[in-house]
């Protein structure tokens, strides 16, 4: 079984403003804890949960998920031996989470969280988190890297102009590595919504704006991304059988 993708982060200059942006346009509910993090519990039904933190003096804003196992520091350990680069050891946040974070070796910020694998998620009817996507330079290299560190499942598709393969990690959530457009890394986490005009225009609404309209990717999924109003990019896809 691999390791699940169970929480995920949108990081920004000011966490409180990140939070009231996504409550307002998703309806996700925010908790403020000691030390400036707010917790994201989506009331999706499904899903995911995460958090808004804030970014380090001199770090663009940005999103990043969290893979799960009961012993990070092995995982962290198997990561930096595979060519990662640690960025955050592992550290213990008494009575709320241990948790570590790298960069691996296409340039992308993966973090690392201490638990079982499960994730737990309100009832409810908001958009849930329920998709990730990672973009590099070299993906087919990607797949091996994580296939041998978290044991996933990366399944290569057929045709289409970059290299993309589907993963699935074991549990958590599913996701996509695949080629970038620009030749640099990204993260992107993606919300599963009804109408994706819609939830721009909301967007662009609270101060945020454009940056993928609708887009049709195969004949079932269409996606899109925005600008949040701290400068975070947030993908979204529309899926009909």
């Amino acid at each position: 079984m691999g390791n699940p993708v169970t929480w995920f982060e949108i990081n920004g200059p000011q966490p409180e403003q990140t939070a009231k942006f996504y409550a307002e346009l998703f309806g996700w509910e925010t908790q403020a804890v000691p030390g400036g993090y707010i917790l994201i519990d989506t009331h999706a039904g499904g899903g995911i949960n995460g958090g808004f933190g804030q970014t380090r003096e001199g770090q663009p804003p940005h999103v990043v998920f969290y893979a799960e196992n009961p012993d990070i520091q092995k995982v962290l350990d198997t990561a930096e031996s595979l060519g990662a680069s640690i960025v955050v050891p592992v550290t213990n946040v008494p009575d709320m989470v241990t948790f570590a974070q790298f960069t691996d070796p296409f340039g992308i910020l993966v973090g690392l969280v201490q638990g079982d694998g499960s994730a737990n998620v309100s009832g409810g009817d908001n958009a849930p988190v329920d998709w990730f996507e990672l973009s590099c330079a070299e993906p087919e290299k990607a797949w091996d890297f994580y296939r041998e560190l978290f044991e996933w499942d990366v399944q290569g598709d057929p045709g289409g102009q970059f290299a993309h393969g589907q993963v699935d990690t074991g549990g958590g959530i599913h996701g996509g590595i695949g080629g970038s457009p620009d030749g640099q890394p990204h993260a992107a986490m993606y919300a599963s919504v009804d109408d994706l005009q819609k939830y721009l225009e909301r967007a662009e609404s609270l101060g945020g704006h454009t940056a993928m309209p609708p887009t049709q990717v195969d004949e079932h999924t269409s996606i899109a991304a925005f600008v949040d109003s701290q400068g975070t990019t947030f993908g979204m896809y529309t899926y009909q059988d």
